[in-house]
């Protein structure tokens, strides 16, 4: 690309740093600039219009403008565009939200601490797992588990929670109470032979080894999302939180439920926690709870935790812990219309409608000589290539198949998330058939194109 002096696109270069991006590279090419959204499309600053696969970030679940909201969010700054709840202050819209959230949670819960984002959602839950113990007696319980090419955020808690290793690296991360568990991903890591309750099984006991190898007495909690969605919307093989969720019992390990990507309808549920029949004891929220229009973050809490909180109080006052637009109220109500609107559509019934003509049409490309499985779950899906499909040999490294998909797909007018080798697909919740066969369309052209390039056949 050429960068031409005082573009858009040279100013870029020359003040943003962007996340998750490769900063050489960028510091030479510049930014795709996006400019304007019709639905779940978008253009950029040539006018260029794009499919997006991913919802930009999983979270545009209404597309990318929603003039309903854009209205609330003005009314509610011309009322009371902010005030926080610190030193118990409040305002409407956020009791009304967690009310409304409390509601509809899949177990019941008891009271819901907002932030500004999933990671610090997931932060305050690691800073309730220690709380909490350190309330009923057991400082010692200390340590975390999470499971290995996980993400659950980008502080520096978090994202030591996270499993994946190049956000850890250089950043002296993770941090030492972090540990992690076998990476759930039937189709790369089972056996020859052995079946996804097998595998599940498998699976569980290196959890339980792990516990037995550290201590169960100093173990605090354990995160997970119902579909590990920046570890390639892994889909969790049969029975394996079922017997994930035993072993956090018997030994009295927290379990916080990592909704960010899950929650408001993504998996066909409201929650990904009823899809997959979990009971955990903390869930964060993110993402579509606002539809992505602002940045808040909701976290739930049951009863116990919160009666150890009380606890706390007695003992300490104040509950020490906070931020400072959390709570807020335009964030609120964006986020209570988000949720009305999800009402209004009946979200999950839309998603379970749509949902297995999406599956189905991605799905054909397991058929692809670069595809090599396809599995998904509502409107979330991961698409695997792969090398030697006879051996699941994957593609050598140095050959960057999936970012040459990526950029082939992007010339062809799609938006993918490309996490290694692994494409993933998690449009926004209103996307229509014949959007979804557009998709396929010009996911066929990059494969092809990349097929090509590769020399395969």
């Amino acid at each position: 690309m050429n960068v031409l002096p005082n573009s858009i696109h040279a100013r870029d270069i020359a003040s943003v740093v962007h996340p998750q991006t490769n900063l050489a590279t960028h510091a030479e090419t510049g930014p795709l600039v996006i400019t304007g959204t019709s639905g779940t499309r978008v253009r950029d600053d040539n006018g260029k219009e794009y499919i997006e696969s991913v919802a930009g970030l999983w979270c545009a679940s209404l597309g990318f403008a929603v003039e309903r909201l854009a209205q609330v969010a003005y009314e509610q700054m011309r009322t009371l565009g902010y005030y926080h709840t610190y030193r118990q202050r409040t305002n409407e819209p956020s009791v009304d939200l967690a009310e409304r959230l409390l509601s509809i949670a899949p177990v019941p819960m008891s009271k819901v601490l907002f932030q500004c984002s999933g990671s610090e959602a997931n932060d305050t839950a690691i800073k309730l797992c220690w709380y909490y113990h350190n309330a009923i007696g057991k400082p010692e319980k200390r340590k975390i588990i999470a499971r290995r090419m996980a993400y659950h955020g980008s502080t520096a808690a978090a994202v030591s929670l996270s499993g994946k290793p190049d956000m850890h690296a250089d950043f002296n991360l993770p941090f030492e109470p972090f540990l992690h568990t076998e990476f759930p991903h039937y189709y790369r890591r089972h056996e020859d032979g052995e079946s996804e309750e097998e595998f599940a099984t498998r699976m569980a006991g290196a959890l339980e080894a792990l516990i037995l190898e550290e201590g169960p007495e100093t173990i605090a909690g354990f995160f997970a999302e119902p579909v590990m969605g920046a570890g390639g919307a892994i889909i969790p093989p049969r029975s394996y939180f079922e017997k994930v969720q035993a072993i956090l019992e018997k030994y009295e390990i927290l379990f916080v439920a990592d909704e960010v990507i899950c929650g408001f309808g993504r998996t066909g549920s409201m929650w990904g926690s009823e899809t997959f029949d979990l009971k955990p004891d903390m869930i964060s929220s993110a993402k579509a709870l606002s539809a992505a229009m602002q940045p808040i973050s909701a976290l739930m809490i049951n009863d116990k935790i919160y009666q150890a909180m009380l606890d706390q109080s007695h003992k300490l006052g104040p509950f020490a812990h906070g931020y400072t637009y959390a709570g807020h109220p335009v964030a609120c109500a964006v986020a209570l219309e988000t949720l009305k609107i999800y009402e209004e559509m009946d979200i999950v019934t839309r998603v379970r409608g749509i949902s297995p003509g999406f599956i189905d049409t991605l799905s054909a490309f397991a058929d692809h000589p670069l595809v090599g499985d396809v599995r998904g779950v509502g409107l979330l899906l991961g698409m695997e290539l792969m090398g030697d499909k006879a051996s699941r040999g994957p593609f050598a490294p140095d050959l960057k198949v999936g970012a040459r998909v990526g950029a082939n797909a992007e010339k062809h007018g799609l938006i993918l998330r490309v996490v290694g080798d692994r494409l993933v697909f998690a449009p926004p919740l209103i996307i229509e058939a014949d959007e979804i066969a557009e998709i396929a369309k010009r996911l066929s052209a990059a494969l092809d194109d990349t097929a090509a390039e590769l020399g395969v056949n």
